[in-house]
């Protein structure tokens, strides 16, 4: 795996349905090397801090190969790396092999994989398109959350390598689709066992409970 795009963005501000909305969607590729830490990308801002950024989701990234997928099922072949809010467009990146807990390298930091994103109403303005939450749910690829175990510095051409593999973990995927899909086979299995999983996010943790009233 490798980074194609470094994707980062200040806050902005626009109107939508009639309200004020701070946003950090917006991200636009750099050539520049970013520096991790704990919390965030410097230099990347977040416009909702209760439901976006913070340890559990310090850097986001999404597959390169999602791209062709998406220019098709929006009729947007101008779509571009960033568009979704990833930090970083990572090559081969597979949501169905990598898992909660597996512990990556990207540039010089180490990051663990701490949940699957779930999309607000936010990224139907970045792809301007009203039925994108539903379409990007369905999909059930949604991206990876890291946590930074080690800060470091990456940018785009940096390698990104699975440094250690979770065990007795799920994948991305599997966690994202047996929550959404009721016709997921075992899902409840799935979800109680990810339950045991100490690096789930906590904001996963507290989902997966109510949904299983534990």
């Amino acid at each position: 795996m490798r980074i194609i795009s470094t994707n980062i963005s200040p806050v902005k501000t626009l109107q939508y349905k009639g309200k004020i909305v701070k946003t950090g969607i917006f991200k636009q590729p750099t050539e520049q090397s970013v520096d991790i830490n704990t919390f965030h990308i410097v230099g990347d801002e977040q416009g909702d801090l209760v439901n976006h950024g913070g340890v559990d989701k310090a850097v986001y990234a999404f597959s390169e190969g999602h791209y062709d997928y998406w220019r098709k099922t929006l009729n947007n072949p101008q779509l571009r790396y960033g568009v979704f809010g990833e930090n970083f467009t990572i090559s081969k990146l597979d949501e169905a092999q990598i898992a909660i807990g597996d512990k990556i390298r990207i540039g010089s930091a180490l990051l663990e994989v701490s949940q699957p994103r779930v999309p607000c109403f936010k990224l139907a303005i970045a792809l301007d398109n009203k039925d994108s939450l539903k379409l990007f749910t369905r999909y059930y690829r949604t991206g990876v959350y890291f946590r930074v175990l080690e800060p470091g510095q990456a940018k785009t051409g940096d390698s990104v390598i699975i440094q250690k593999k979770a065990q007795q973990s799920v994948s991305v995927m599997t966690l994202f689709q047996a929550y959404f899909d009721n016709t997921y086979p075992d899902k409840e299995a799935i979800l109680h066992h990810a339950l045991t999983i100490p690096e789930l996010a906590q904001e996963w943790r507290l989902k997966l409970q109510k949904k299983l009233s534990v």
